[in-house]
């Protein structure tokens, strides 16, 4: 039993790290399309998406706000409900589906298209309907899922993970984002200690 746990955990750490390494080939003059619009925008980066694609997008929106982008998380279900009045003209809506077809998703992108503010996609599909209705789209590629029915997102949700914290992380760098910066945002736990002096 013992050797089949640590078969089975050491595959599937395998077959994320494995699968999540194709994210590179997908970078292309997008993803630069992308950097420009985000480093140029006036208003905020709204990151928006319902499941697990949701729990994904708000530790992107988490990521880029302590970075120096200024973001929030909206769920795409709540933002049908009302919360898309927090989304203005000058936003940049980055809105995340494995399969490019959510239908609560979908279901914003009139709205979102009233207000008139840019739509981000971030999909495996770049034929699907999201892809095809937003300014611009982020691929990630078809991916092999981790669990042995290959269905459950986990591999796709860790390379739309990736794929946000280097957005963040090219962000930051081009904005000449400092540990001062950081201090300023962070200032609670042991990071923020080590970087203060401070405990709070």
């Amino acid at each position: 039993m013992k050797d089949l746990i640590i078969e089975y955990l050491k595959e599937a750490i395998t077959t994320e790290i494995t699968e999540s390494q194709k994210l590179l080939d997908q970078v292309n003059q997008n993803f630069v399309g992308a950097i420009e619009k985000l480093l140029s925008c006036n208003g905020k980066v709204v990151v928006t998406g319902v499941g697990k694609s949701g729990h994904v997008g708000s530790k992107m929106a988490a990521t880029l706000a302590s970075t120096g982008t200024p973001a929030f998380f909206m769920h795409a279900d709540e933002a049908l409900h009302g919360d898309s009045g927090m989304v203005e003209k000058e936003d940049i809506v980055i809105a995340i589906s494995n399969s490019g077809e959510t239908r609560e998703v979908l279901a914003l992108y009139p709205t979102l298209k009233e207000i008139g503010c840019f739509i981000i996609s971030i999909t495996s599909n770049p034929a699907s309907t999201m892809a095809r209705n937003s300014d611009l789209h982020l691929c990630i590629g078809k991916l092999k899922e981790a669990d042995h029915l290959g269905l459950a997102p986990t591999t796709s949700s860790t390379a739309t993970l990736i794929l946000g914290d280097a957005l963040a992380v090219a962000l930051s760098r081009l904005r000449d984002f400092s540990s001062d910066n950081f201090a300023l945002f962070h200032p609670g736990g042991a990071l923020g200690k080590s970087l203060t002096g401070k405990e709070i």
